[in-house]
């Protein structure tokens, strides 16, 4: 039994782990004084309008992000409706290109020449590699009021162009900024 109990430790353990690596991350969530999810029935969303050259490759990924945050809020017992719903859903995607840096080591990074018999050494960033990271905003509205109710923000790093990969980071993604939805 004892063993058993640690088997059970170990594995929740691990669990933890790998869902504190996850490549996805909310940023942060912010509701309404008084909001909750359950007191809506129906949504739609604002049109998006997609601009800028980082996006360009992940363009036709829009439609999935759209089909995911909707699957993820009928399962929370909404339904999407065009005709007057009663929340409106906008949409914010970014796409940046950013740098991954080390720092150098005077155990890994000789030092260099200045002449006449001078070396130096100094601590620097040297660049290791580019990357794109997504950030995707999402913001709730209540249709007859015209006020913000909800807003959430997510971020992730975007597989080199493929498809799949981008898909499940958006999936993943979307599931926890809509399990930050209160109920």
């Amino acid at each position: 039994m004892q063993q058993m109990t640690k088997l059970c430790f170990l594995l929740c353990l691990l669990l933890a782990v790998v869902a504190s690596c996850s490549p996805t991350r909310v940023l942060e969530t912010d509701a309404a004084p008084g909001f909750h999810l359950s007191e809506y029935k129906t949504f739609d969303f604002y049109d998006i309008d997609a601009s800028g050259d980082a996006l360009q490759p992940y363009s036709e990924q829009l439609e999935f992000l759209k089909q995911e945050i909707t699957q993820r809020l009928e399962q929370r017992g909404l339904s999407r409706s065009s005709s007057n719903p009663d929340l409106k859903i906008n949409l914010g995607v970014v796409v940046a290109e950013k740098v991954q840096t080390r720092e150098t080591s005077i155990l890994t990074d000789p030092p260099y020449y200045m002449g006449q018999r001078r070396y130096s050494w100094q601590t620097r960033e040297v660049e290791v590699g580019r990357y794109q990271q997504g950030t995707l905003s999402m913001h709730l509205v209540d249709n007859a009021q015209n006020e913000l109710v909800w807003q959430g923000a997510a971020e992730g790093v975007l597989p080199d162009d493929n498809s799949a990969k981008v898909r499940k980071r958006i999936s993943e993604g979307v599931q926890k900024l809509v399990e930050e939805l209160p109920q």
